[in-house]
């Protein structure tokens, strides 16, 4: 009798390169529609009538978002329109089209100990100085002078990308917090954890047997596609950080939340700086002491090594009985 459950149903395309491009080939779709639907819900938010009712509302929201009524607001609703097109629903259709499996099954073990949560939430806070002096190092990265006009039109499309995130930051009423909080801190937390860890990041162990080398390509993928050349570093560690504890743990939901943490505190430490109540601005390039940036080293690498002993011996032990019958990745 033909098995015809979508859990045990192998992928419908079973070679990972062309499974991979299937994937690419669901996102620019999803990027495609996701486009659409930005231009129909910005039209409707300015009013029918609006003179830049076409794809120039975009355009326009990128170049100068200051220049359109409600630009705050209709900035925000095209990041979440990208992040839901682009990286949350078309890994998940693919995930259960092609690939044939369910949600449940990003997790690699079954129950995710609550000590893990803990010491997620503490691993993410101390890894912040570390990369914070990780951060500052790679800004003030310089190509040789043959390179210059490369060098110059990657500080063009920096400035453009940073004007963009201080007019996207620049919130201070509750409203305008909440906003941000599921914009910048819940969607990409959500959207790039399964796009980039829970769909990427397995398939390329299952394609090399070599979850290292699979945790750090799909790393170097997730920084890249934010385009932001002096970010490249910072953004390649945090999505190491991510994957190693997705590895370790077994959850996505546990690089979900290490994901959510690391943003949410930015959004939070935003608003409170907005409102006056905190002095310390998150987003200023302040030098990080090297004692401060090596005692963070130093309690990162020690809580990554509890995780490990925490979650490491059963994705172990799983991960090499699935090869062992031939498979991939649990």
């Amino acid at each position: 009798m033909q098995d015809t459950n979508p859990l045990t149903l192998p992928s419908r395309v079973p070679n990972t390169w062309r499974s991979l491009l299937v994937l690419v080939g669901f996102i620019l779709v999803g990027m495609s529609v996701g486009n659409i639907l930005a231009v129909l819900l910005l039209v409707k938010m300015l009013g029918s009538g609006h003179e830049m009712a076409s794809m120039e509302i975009i355009n326009t929201l990128i170049r100068s978002p200051q220049d359109v009524p409600n630009g705050w607001y209709a900035l925000l609703l095209l990041q979440a329109t990208a992040h839901v097109s682009t990286y949350l629903i078309p890994p998940l259709l693919y995930w259960y089209y092609i690939e044939r499996r369910k949600l449940y099954d990003f997790q690699t073990r079954p129950l995710t100990p609550p000590v893990l949560w803990g010491l997620t939430l503490i691993v993410v806070l101390a890894f912040m100085p570390f990369n914070s002096l990780i951060i500052e190092w790679n800004a003030g990265m310089t190509l040789p002078d043959a390179l210059g006009g490369v060098e110059q039109w990657m500080r063009n499309q920096e400035d453009q990308l940073a004007r963009l995130t201080d007019f996207m930051t620049a919130f201070d009423t509750p409203t305008q917090f909440a906003v941000a909080m599921v914009v910048i801190g819940i969607l990409p937390a959500i959207g790039e954890e399964v796009l980039f860890r829970g769909v990427l990041q397995r398939k390329l162990t299952e394609q090399w047997v070599n979850p290292h080398l699979a945790i750090w390509v799909a790393a170097a993928l997730f920084s890249a596609i934010h385009v932001q050349f002096y970010g490249f570093l910072p953004r390649l560690l945090l999505g190491a950080l991510f994957g190693y504890l997705y590895y370790w743990s077994g959850s996505l939901l546990i690089a979900i939340f290490a994901h959510f943490v690391n943003n949410g505190i930015m959004v939070l430490m935003l608003y409170l700086y907005h409102r006056k109540l905190v002095d310390y601005n998150i987003e200023d390039n302040e030098s990080v002491p090297w004692t401060a940036a090596l005692f963070s080293f130093v309690i990162t690498v020690g809580l990554l090594y509890n995780i490990w002993r925490q979650g490491k011996p059963q994705v172990a032990t799983s991960f090499d009985e699935r090869i062992q019958r031939g498979g991939g990745v649990p």
